[in-house]
């Protein structure tokens, strides 16, 4: 995962305070240099496992972690609290990775499941077999990257970061009331997926 650097911020043409300035001369960002590198610090590495589980692709998540910064810096949103300020963030996460595999069939490098990985964090805390925690965790790899990217994304939210219903309809631009019927039908298929052997 690659840092946005300050110099990452410069070229966003950051003005004197922090805040980058339009060409209207109206000001899109109102945190200082300050409170973004402590949001960003707090937010990067969840964003980036986001997107680098929903795409399949690490080297794709650093681009469109960069670009994720960038639109949010860019947007002139305002925000209610730090929770909202995060969905919003995931929200453009979410677009981006979308975009992305509508513009081209993407060549794809490998997720390693590693520490703070969905499948990590979901293993058997009983067992103490490390081979067999590695398999079920390349099982659970391979049967969420033959999910659909909605589900994909709707069970890394749930699961993974641990995102509430508004927060995940928030984020991926839907309902409320249809995200337990999503998430319920997400882990039925991925749960028929580690069934039959998701090979």
């Amino acid at each position: 995962m690659r840092d946005v650097t300050l110099s990452s911020l410069e070229r966003l043409g950051l003005g004197a305070a922090g805040a980058p300035v339009v060409d209207d001369g109206t000001l899109t960002f109102l945190m200082d240099e300050d409170a973004f590198r402590l949001f960003y610090d707090r937010t990067a590495r969840p964003v980036w496992a986001y997107l680098a589980r929903i795409t399949g692709d690490r080297q794709l998540a650093d681009d469109l972690l960069q670009e994720t910064y960038f639109r949010f810096l860019r947007s002139r949103a305002e925000f209610e609290d730090e929770a909202h300020r995060r969905n919003y963030l995931f929200r453009i996460a979410t677009n981006l990775a979308h975009d992305a595999r509508r513009r081209a069939p993407m060549v794809t490098t490998p997720v390693d499941d590693g520490p703070g990985d969905f499948a990590h964090e979901h293993a058997d805390p009983q067992s103490h077999d490390a081979t067999g925690q590695a398999v079920r965790r390349l099982d659970l790899s391979r049967a969420m990257r033959r999910l659909k990217p909605r589900e994909r994304s709707l069970l890394w939210l749930a699961y993974a970061q641990g995102s509430s219903h508004v927060e995940i309809a928030r984020t991926l631009g839907l309902k409320t009331g249809s995200i337990k019927p999503l998430l319920f039908r997400a882990r039925r298929r991925l749960s028929a997926l580690l069934q039959g052997g998701a090979r």
